[in-house]
């Protein structure tokens, strides 16, 4: 009523009033037209209370392309160390585990030991994955036969630490690489001519040999469960999906299709220059000698600390640390470059939680024990300014029948020449039995008698490595099938199994079991898996479950065509 009196003055003032109380309550903003879209062309949500900057920036290679990198720095963060991972699997994602304002929160659970000490974490998408630029190659070759570009692995591992040195201001200008299995590859691949910022080093399970010994063949014989990993990596820039099957047993969808040909093809997976180049090269030639890292580090000159880490159930790459460190063992003079870790795990598992693996009880979590008191201090020495030297034995493996950690001056304690002792046979006994000793002659003679076991193995019916169902998409039962308890089957009629008298004192083995198979096949070729399986009491009080277990302790697989050359196959003679 006051604003519409006749007294101007009082009208202005009402008027001004108004406007003021208008202009609080729509918080200094334009009105919103009720047309306008709900979606906003950018959105960025408030990190104000994050005790972390992340940046997310393209770093360029020395070709031009651009690689899509993530760093992740704590705030307030000053001369601070720098871990990179060089990842196929999802930059953002590595560091990106959950939503959440803390660095702890945010960054993968193995990382809690270095972000609690201020460390800088980086990972990087390789070329062609992700949000990088560039064509994807599965494990780029290096530089050479296989790659006449002038990059690799090597160089964009080279480039992005100069790069990061050089734009990363809170740091001090020293650089760390660790990964486990492929991205485990990209840090060995960075040991090639490395980049003089690159102070140290933890491939852990990387991927060393794919013929050999990881993931894609073993000795000769092709694992189809690739196959997934094929389509998930290699169909799309980002994360694809794996095959639709026929079937949930993949036991019998892989024995439905014939062959791994017959599958892949069915599958379409002739699309994939990848499978087609594994078709391609079934032998050991120049195509997978060119790509083994072993053989690579063995030519390297020996400039970064190097810390090789793995798993002893790791069911995907067991052959890469392992003979990595024996190749460049030779040249660590000081005995104070080279080190080498086996633990309690599965693949990857030193990253995760570590108090048990299937129905083996450790004490205590062994991942993060091994973390947080050996791994971290071993970075510190080198990365962070002024840290004192780490207690870092050359070797360190965990000692699964008396849950304890054992400090050693080098691997294998056991070998036929150079190690500390010599092997120890184990000798194949009639009656199936089996003993350290060697046979009396008259037990050689009746064993002699016949020259031989024999079992009937039909194509139709192989022996499966894990009970059926089998199916690589069951995530559990993949991590944990080299645990698995053998007398599923131990009693089939096509596997022959010597057995010891119960053991009356502990035994330790140390070392890769080697076996001297003498075998003939009826037909022109065979794949032969031999285990060594060390068999529970009867009765075990504090887990009762295990009564009777039969526990993998190592095996492995060889096609019969590679027994005179890896590089040149040949049938085999039937019955000779």
């Amino acid at each position: 009523m006051i604003c519409g009196s006749s007294f101007g003055f009082r009208l202005e003032r009402c008027l001004v009033t108004i406007t003021v109380l208008l202009a609080l309550g729509s918080g200094g903003r334009a009105q919103v037209s009720p047309e306008a879209p709900d979606i906003p062309a950018k959105y960025e949500a408030s990190t104000s209370s994050y005790d972390y900057v992340k940046r997310e920036v393209m770093v360029p290679m020395r070709d031009g392309v651009k690689l899509h990198t993530v760093i992740v720095i704590s705030r307030g963060a000053s001369h601070a160390p720098i871990i990179l991972t060089r990842t196929p699997y999802n930059a953002s994602g590595r560091a990106g585990r959950q939503a959440s304002p803390h660095m702890l929160g945010t960054l993968p659970q193995g990382d809690e030991v270095f972000v609690r000490d201020g460390y800088i974490r980086v990972f990087q998408d390789v070329r062609g994955k992700y949000g990088s630029e560039g064509d994807y190659l599965m494990t780029r070759p290096l530089r050479g036969p296989l790659n006449s570009t002038a990059t690799d692995e090597s160089t964009d591992a080279y480039d992005t630490i100069d790069w990061l040195v050089k734009n990363v201001p809170e740091s001090n200008g020293k650089v760390g690489m660790l990964g486990s299995s492929y991205e485990g590859f990209t840090v060995v691949m960075a040991l090639v001519n490395p980049h003089p910022a690159l102070k140290v080093a933890a491939p852990m399970s990387p991927m060393v040999d794919g013929w050999m010994g990881d993931d894609w063949f073993h000795f000769g014989a092709f694992r189809q469960t690739n196959f997934d990993y094929f389509t998930e990596q290699t169909t799309v820039t980002g994360s694809g999906h794996p095959i639709v099957r026929q079937g949930y047993d993949d036991f019998e969808n892989f024995l439905r299709a014939g062959s791994a040909g017959d599958f892949a093809k069915a599958a379409g997976l002739d699309q994939l220059p990848w499978w087609r180049k594994m078709a391609e090269h079934p032998a050991y030639d120049s195509f997978w000698r060119e790509q083994a890292l072993d053989k690579t580090m063995a030519a390297q000159a020996l400039k970064v600390p190097t810390m090789w880490i793995q798993g002893l159930w790791d069911q995907e790459d067991m052959w890469g640390a392992i003979h990595c460190y024996l190749a460049v063992e030779p040249k660590d003079h000081g005995n104070n470059m080279n080190f080498l870790v086996m633990g309690p795990w599965r693949h990857s598992g030193v990253n995760y939680y570590g108090y048990s693996l299937g129905p083996l009880r450790w004490e205590g979590d062994t991942a993060l024990q091994f973390r947080r008191d050996v791994l971290k201090p071993f970075f510190d020495q080198y990365l962070k300014d002024g840290a004192p030297k780490a207690d870092t034995p050359p070797v360190l493996i965990y000692n699964t029948g008396e849950n304890r950690w054992d400090r050693l001056k080098s691997w294998p304690l056991a070998c036929d020449s150079g190690c500390p002792a010599k092997s120890k046979p184990l000798y194949l006994m009639a009656d199936f039995g089996l003993s350290f000793a060697v046979p009396e002659a008259a037990e050689r003679d009746a064993k002699a008698s016949k020259g031989y076991d024999e079992y009937v193995s039909d194509p139709a019916k192989p022996v499966p490595y894990q009970p059926r169902p089998v199916r690589f998409a069951d995530g559990d039962a993949w991590r944990r099938w080299l645990l698995m308890d053998q007398r599923s089957v131990v009693d089939r009629p096509d596997v022959l199994a010597y057995v010891t008298p119960p053991l009356t004192e502990p035994i330790r083995i140390s070392g890769a079991p080697v076996v001297n198979l003498v075998a003939s096949t009826s037909g022109t070729d065979s794949d032969w898996v031999v285990k060594l399986i060390d068999v529970y009491p009867d009765e075990v009080p504090s887990q009762p479950e295990m009564g009777g277990y039969q526990l993998n302790i190592g095996m492995d697989i060889f096609r019969g065509r590679y027994r005179e050359s890896f590089e040149k196959p040949k049938a085999i003679a039937p019955n000779t």
